[in-house]
């Protein structure tokens, strides 16, 4: 695999951005994002897909994080 080049990684970019906000705007609903989502995978390499994929997640977690708070798990009180 070659590495894509500046066009190539700015219409990665672009289809990743697009998915993003169809996928924002809907809920996280892929169904009604479909063709964003083919249009991704089709312009960046499949590494890039999965990246994007895990990055996203990261982030809408962070952003839960930051706005909700850490609430932790409720389990055993004493120590052991």
């Amino acid at each position: 695999m070659t590495a894509p080049n500046s066009a190539e990684r700015k219409a990665c970019w672009d289809a990743r951005d697009h998915l993003w906000k169809c996928l924002d705007d809907n809920d996280d609903n892929v169904a009604s994002c479909q063709r964003f989502q083919s249009e991704f995978e089709a312009k960046c390499p499949a590494q890039w897909v999965k990246y994007f994929t895990k990055r996203r997640d990261f982030l809408k977690y962070k952003e839960k994080m930051q706005t909700e708070g850490f609430a932790p798990a409720e389990g055993p009180q004493g120590a052991s």
